[in-house]
């Protein structure tokens, strides 16, 4: 059965159909096999939704649109560059900044490229950075929307896992601040090691005036991600402050978003919630149909007869996971392999926050990698290029996420020390 439902995934996959289609014919395949009847299928994928924290995705993908759109990103640029302007590699390193800074409210790799790349990418370009450097760091600094907090794959992986939302949020901070940390570090080594000249000097508004028109755009992750760890509100709720904080900076204050501007925000943002959470509830009978067959636990049986203590596990499942994020979308990939894994994961002692640390970070690197890597079409549209121009400049800075990956992995530290922080 786990055969066919596979063959099936894959097979439909290569012939281009859409990968919630393709999850859920596999499922309908699973759910024959098993003799359930065909009512299971539409029941399944409702309960699939039918989950509170859920309803977090489509308000954090409306609040990174709405910051696009009202001017909350560019303001943000405008600030990093005021700060970094004399620094060598400063408009790079304005990139991965930003990118962390817009990652801490919008939850999405995707809507940060498109957001942030717009900006940068052209800017860098500007300053004689090779086109594809510049989407290829776009595309890589990005990832970072999936690992700082709220994130939206983080939520799926705490529903699929039974794992803590806030704890994950939490924990995502370690391995964040450590890419960007390292991809920092790689601009900075690029520059020197090519020789870099920037073009003439473009100019740069003074810190003081970009420090004020971006003041409230810097209160925003401040006032979401304090809320959620102070208590006030879950993380489902700081998704609809998120939203409304955005609305009233936007519309209000800074009145870049108007009322026409805000339609086609909330129709684009409609559809982009619509895909994922189709993906979820197809996913939701895929995972329910291999779950009824007793298939999680012969896997779990199988891995832990296999590899004889916790570092080959964790070895194993991220060569597994790499190859997967590689073909597999992310949401897709959370919630169908979560499951299985999580608990193989539990019985080999690794903490279950931890351990989904790792699977997003690993699956993050599938945004990055072709042949389906949604990050690098994004910033390649954004800079109006193909993906061959982009490989050259993307393999050293796949190599420093890999590096980053390992480091996620076998230091537990980097994701429990923000938790020690605040006593968890």
């Amino acid at each position: 059965m786990l055969a066919a439902m596979i063959i099936a995934m894959v097979g439909l996959m290569l012939i281009a159909v859409p990968v919630a289609v393709a999850i859920g014919l596999s499922g309908v395949i699973g759910t024959l096999f098993t003799g359930l009847p065909l009512i299971v299928v539409p029941q399944q994928a409702f309960i699939a939704l039918d989950k509170f924290p859920l309803a977090a995705i489509p308000f954090f993908i409306l609040a990174g649109n709405i910051m696009a759109a009202g001017g909350i990103s560019s303001r943000l640029v405008d600030l990093v560059d005021s700060i970094l302007a004399d620094v060598r590699g400063g408009l790079p390193i304005t990139c991965v900044m930003v990118c962390m800074i817009f990652a801490a409210v919008s939850g999405s790799s995707v809507a940060t490229t498109f957001a942030i790349g717009a900006i940068l990418i052209p800017a860098m370009t500007r300053q004689n950075y090779p086109v594809g450097f510049a989407a290829s760091l776009q595309a890589t600094s990005a990832e970072l929307g999936v690992l700082i907090p709220p994130s939206i794959p983080m939520i799926l992986y705490g529903v699929s896992a039974q794992a803590p939302v806030g704890d994950l949020f939490v924990a995502g901070l370690g391995p964040g601040a450590l890419i960007a940390l390292a991809l920092t570090v790689y601009v900075i080594v690029w520059t020197r090691i090519t020789g870099h000249t920037p073009a003439e000097d473009l100019p740069v508004k003074p810190f003081g005036r970009s420090l004020r028109r971006s003041l409230l755009a810097l209160l925003m992750p401040v006032v979401i991600l304090g809320g959620i760890y102070g208590g006030i509100f879950t993380p489902t709720e700081a998704s609809v402050v998120a939203v409304v904080y955005a609305l009233v900076v936007s519309m209000l204050v800074y009145r870049e978003l108007t009322l026409m501007g805000l339609l086609r925000v909330v129709r684009s943002s409609t559809l982009s919630a619509a895909i994922v959470m189709f993906i979820i509830s197809m996913a939701g009978l895929f995972s329910f149909v291999i779950t009824r067959a007793g298939i999680p636990a012969m896997i779990g049986g199988f891995i832990v007869e296999t590899f004889d203590g916790p570092v080959m596990f964790l070895l194993a499942v991220n060569v597994f996971l790499f190859l997967v994020g590689m073909f597999v979308e992310t949401a897709a990939s959370i919630v169908v392999i979560a499951p299985i894994l999580a608990p193989v994961a539990i019985r080999f002692g690794i903490d279950p926050v931890h351990f989904g640390l790792v699977m997003i970070t690993n699956l993050a690197l599938g945004m990055i990698t072709p042949p389906f890597g949604v990050n690098l079409f994004a910033a390649a549209a954004v800079a109006k290029i193909g993906l061959e121009q982009m490989i050259r400049h993307l393999l050293p800075l796949v190599a420093v996420i890999i590096a980053c990956l390992m480091l996620v992995t076998y230091v537990p530290w980097i994701t429990s020390a923000p938790l020690a922080l605040i006593g968890r």
